[in-house]
């Protein structure tokens, strides 16, 4: 028995693939932040868990919603780093991360609302059907 098949084949299209490595570095670099902060034997399992979210969130497409984490994340260090100093880069970044990851979301939100809004306005202009089934005069 083959565990990949044709229909499974199909969904690995080089763009899902691309967003599954995205994924898996950038919540594998925030999960490694994490178990830094955490200490001890926590950071291999921020890296695993990380990583794992960040594949699966790259296999549904979330590409927007990880490139808002990558620019949190930086940002975030950039900002503590120019105010508390190196020591404080880990705690910056995930903070960053993690606001990144909120303003992506409701980003995404904005913009998928604002296309439908768009699609839906382009339909207007098209024939539509009035209450009586027809097409509208």
């Amino acid at each position: 028995m083959t565990v990949f098949n044709e229909a499974s084949a199909a969904l690995l299209t080089p763009r899902r693939i691309t967003d599954m490595l995205l994924g898996a570095a950038v919540m594998g670099t925030v999960g490694t932040l994490i178990g830094l902060l955490l200490g001890g034997s926590a950071v291999p399992v921020g890296v695993g868990l990380g990583v794992a979210l960040g594949t699966v969130v790259g296999i549904f497409g979330g590409r927007r919603f990880l490139v808002s984490i990558l620019i949190g994340t930086a940002l975030g260090a950039a900002l503590a780093w120019a105010l508390a100093g190196a020591d404080k880069m880990s705690v910056g970044a995930g903070a960053g991360a993690a606001i990144g990851g909120f303003l992506g979301v409701q980003i995404s939100m904005l913009l998928d609302m604002r296309a439908e809004r768009k699609r839906s306005a382009a339909n207007l202009g098209s024939p539509q059907q009035n209450v009586t089934g027809g097409y509208g005069k």
